[in-house]
């Protein structure tokens, strides 16, 4: 057909609005071609359109951008979806008023999904065409053949979900993955986690391998006694239809609890062990597809999600590997994360570890260990694991003691300026003496490599343990010079390197020749430094062992068994400088009045609170304002919430939309505290 010299096609109604048994409220589908209509479209938002548009109502512009929008194939996103109800209102009409062939049932089916498929993204869209779609295959009698769905669209149970779970309940048939999942996401009185919603695909896979470890055979429920009501409402408001005309009496689940709490179960553990992969995909939006994101996803899931840059990044590590396995520290992160960022901190470190421990490779040194991490500009160790081992955070005591005790030996070595093979073989001696597991005698060999290789930062050193106790500063001082003598003498050269280690550690130099003293063997006073006074005419002879002093094996024994002592008193200590900086964000937010949120968010929190909705523009906007990232300032606000009132903050509706209940809540709390403050 061709209207106002536009042709729009078919599957439309073309004459006047039949009045004779026919309510005149609600929307209207027939285009009535003696109507005027402008020669230019203008309104492509719809905006001047009503909630229940009808064509003969509508103003010429209006008919013009609808007209336009029918001949120009009836897909251009940038046409509201007012004139997609236009048109969807003479589908719905010739399904069930005029009810034709099958054959044509079914293509304005067809056709109803491809709209959805185009303009889905809008709630009200999405709601009315889904409930169209389930009334549609009930009385097809394909109802069997609607997918499970996941996204609420509605304020009640989809039709089609209490169909098809009423009649698996009649027959006996237990539910699936997919179906239990589906009832859960879409009630009305659930709620999804956000790492459910930001990683729903990943979400999903494991929600249904939790469920099918533990039911193998699916779950069964029981069947309820009362039955489904079925009724379909035209979105137009034109008619309705009783749907049970096309049914058998079906069990009404909508009241049945028992699967919804086995489906939060399951929801809340696989929530939780996406955390940490959502919380990355809230700093990157785009960073999906990268090893750092696949190193924190389950591993369980890693075979469901490949990631192709994988074998890129084995192809380059064992090429490292192969030549010595130092690797500069930025060329690990770039490769890891697409870029670099402007400062490596623990996280980038930690996250670098799991995501090559996933191609069995480890990193030395492991920020969750180690005393001192490379900055720009120095090296990792990359050396190989065995496979399977991803769990890096677990670890012996012995493993963490031998560590420390390998960190005093490095500092000792680096010393006096030279690296003598008989100290690192001494070091190498006293990891295979131990009784470690294969997996922790790597790890610890490919840190006392990197110890060697990259001298330490004495005063980053100095700088961490300027806190801790004098005791322990001590403790560190005599594990220092007791590895120094780990081969029972100590000579010249050595004290002068302990000295330097008590300086950098906060230790008085002049400890260091009573420390020995209590070290030694020998009960009697002896010299460890010649005497440099100015010769006065005569020599005296050096006396005998001047610059060697035999130790106390027993008491060297003793010393090193404070290390546990030492290395638990270390793991409590060094953290990396992020969480200082945690600590202090968390401070400055007490003065927007929002604790446990830093400045940043709780300004944009602040801003917010001033408005009950937000579009999607206005909150990117908003969020750019306060330099944040607008998924990663939503997962925040909304952990943030559920931590201080047990309820999200934010909902995902056609925009953003606050939740009242607890911004009331959050209110009342800032009058309590400021009036406590008073």
């Amino acid at each position: 057909m061709t209207v106002a010299g536009r042709t729009i096609g078919g599957m439309v109604y073309i004459g006047p609005e039949p009045g004779r048994n026919w309510v005149q409220s609600g929307g209207g589908a027939f285009i009535d071609p003696e109507l005027p209509v402008a020669t230019v479209a203008s309104d492509f938002s719809g905006q001047n359109l009503p909630y229940w548009p009808c064509y003969s109502d509508i103003n010429p512009q209006a008919r013009a951008t609808y007209l336009d929008w029918l001949a120009g194939g009836r897909s251009d996103k940038r046409y509201g979806p007012g004139y997609v109800f236009l048109y969807f209102y003479g589908l719905e009409r010739r399904f069930f008023v005029d009810s034709p062939a099958e054959d044509e049932k079914r293509l304005l089916v067809k056709e109803t999904e491809r709209l959805l498929s185009i303009y889905g993204e809008n709630h009200s869209v999405r709601r009315y065409l889904e409930t169209f779609l389930d009334a549609a295959h009930i009385a097809l009698g394909s109802i069997r053949e609607v997918e499970p769905r996941f996204k609420m669209s509605g304020y009640e149970l989809s039709l089609a979900l209490r169909v098809v779970i009423g009649l698996m309940a009649k027959e006996g048939q237990p539910l699936s993955a997919d179906w239990l999942l589906s009832w859960y996401a879409t009630h009305p009185e659930t709620r999804l986690r956000q790492p459910a919603i930001r990683a729903f695909p990943e979400f999903k896979a494991l929600f249904s391998l939790i469920f099918n470890e533990r039911f193998p055979k699916g779950l069964r429920m029981r069947s309820p006694k009362r039955t489904l009501c079925a009724r379909y409402t035209a979105a137009s408001l034109k008619f309705h239809v009783d749907l049970n005309l096309f049914l058998d009496d079906i069990p009404d689940i909508s009241r049945i609890s028992k699967p919804l709490t086995i489906a939060k179960d399951l929801a809340e553990e696989a929530a939780g062990a996406l955390a940490k992969y959502s919380r990355f995909l809230g700093r990157n939006p785009e960073g999906r597809d990268t090893i750092e994101a696949h190193a924190l996803l389950p591993e369980s899931l890693w075979s469901l999600f490949p990631c192709a840059e994988m074998e890129n990044m084995r192809h380059w590590a064992d090429g490292v590997i192969e030549t010595g396995g130092l690797a500069p520290v930025e060329q690990v992160i770039e490769r890891l994360e697409g870029s670099l960022p402007e400062k490596i901190g623990k996280r980038h470190l930690t996250a670098a570890a799991d995501a090559l421990a996933r191609l069995s490779i480890g990193m030395a040194p492991d920020p969750r260990f180690a005393m001192w991490s490379p900055q720009l500009g120095e090296s990792l160790v990359l050396f190989r694991l065995p496979e399977g081992i991803t769990a890096l955070e677990d670890v012996s005591e012995k493993y963490k003691n031998i560590l420390v005790a390998i960190a005093m030996g490095s500092f000792v070595a680096h010393a006096d300026g030279k690296i003598a093979a008989k100290e690192y073989r001494t070091l190498e001696a006293m990891i295979d003496t131990e009784k470690l597991s294969a997996v922790e005698c790597a790890r610890l060999f490919a840190n006392l490599q990197w110890m060697f290789a990259i001298p330490p930062d004495l005063t980053r050193l100095r700088r961490r343990l300027k806190d801790i106790p004098e005791s322990i500063r001590h403790d560190l001082g005599q594990i220092a010079l007791t590895i120094a003598a780990i081969d029972g003498v100590i000579d010249q050269r050595e004290v002068t390197a302990i000295e330097k280690i008590y300086k950098a550690i906060g230790l008085a130099t002049d400890d260091v020749y009573s420390d020995l003293h209590a070290l030694s063997a020998q009960s009697e006073l002896v010299t460890v430094r010649p005497a440099n006074e100015q010769e006065r005419g005569f020599s005296i002879p050096p006396p005998a062992r001047a610059n060697k002093v035999t130790l106390d094996a027993g008491r060297i024994a003793s010393v090193m068994a404070d290390t546990a002592r030492v290395s638990s008193v270390l793991e409590d200590i060094f953290h990396d400088d992020e969480s200082k900086e945690e600590v202090k964000e968390i401070r400055e937010s007490a003065e927007n009045g929002f604790a446990g949120l830093n400045k940043y968010h709780g300004a944009f929190l602040q801003e917010l609170l001033t408005r009950p909705h937000w579009d999607e523009v206005e909150f990117k906007t908003l969020a750019d304002q306060f330099q944040l990232m607008p998924a990663g300032a939503l997962e925040t606000l909304n952990e943030w919430a559920v931590d201080c009132f047990g309820d999200t903050l934010i909902e995902e509706y056609e925009g953003y939309e606050l939740n009242q209940d607890v911004k009331a809540a959050l209110q009342t709390q800032r009058t309590t505290d400021a009036a406590s403050q008073n």
